[in-house]
């Protein structure tokens, strides 16, 4: 069995998801992870998919997805990776305010900085609210009050707010 890395990138419109999963389970596919969203009108799905078809034959059978050109379809193999088992504890970070450049980039570096992970990220633009959630991990021993202080510390710096909260089981 292979892993399968399928992109579906374009215009939006009713149907690609089922359009999509249903040519991928035909062809014995088994959708193990995936993430679908809309952004500013255009649609965007990853999926990791297992199983015996080759690249070449999964393009092929997606290849209808792309005839009309309002959507890109992109598959190529990647090594099955390994389930490492971590001490690291579940987060919630939330960032609220004022659009701006650099309000990931610096956010994101704090937890970088501390060894931490991010497993999920989404940003939203409502008018000139922008609004950041991720999921990120932090290592066993990380000392949480000092990267709340330096979330802080860059949030005041970007003049907007931030939120540090341990993730419970049942939202992730």
């Amino acid at each position: 069995m292979t892993l399968h890395a399928i992109t579906v990138l374009g215009h939006d419109r009713p149907g690609i998801i089922a359009e999509t999963t249903d040519k991928l389970a035909g062809l014995g596919l088994n959708l193990e992870d995936s993430t679908m969203t809309l952004l500013r009108g255009h649609f965007a799905m990853m999926l990791v998919c297992e199983g015996s078809a080759a690249d070449a034959e999964i393009e092929q059978a997606l290849a209808p997805l792309t005839d009309d050109g309002s959507l890109t379809v992109t598959v190529r193999e990647v090594p099955a990776g390994r389930t490492e088992t971590s001490d690291a504890t579940a987060w919630v970070l939330s960032v609220h305010g004022g659009d701006r450049p650099g309000i990931v980039s610096a956010v994101v570096a704090v937890i970088a900085g501390v060894g931490g992970n991010i497993t999920d990220l989404t940003t939203r633009l409502a008018g000139d609210l922008y609004l950041l959630v991720a999921e990120v991990d932090l290592p066993a021993g990380a000392d949480v009050a000092a990267v709340e202080g330096e979330l802080s510390r860059v949030a005041a710096d970007l003049g907007v707010g931030v939120t540090l909260r341990a993730a419970e089981t049942d939202e992730l």
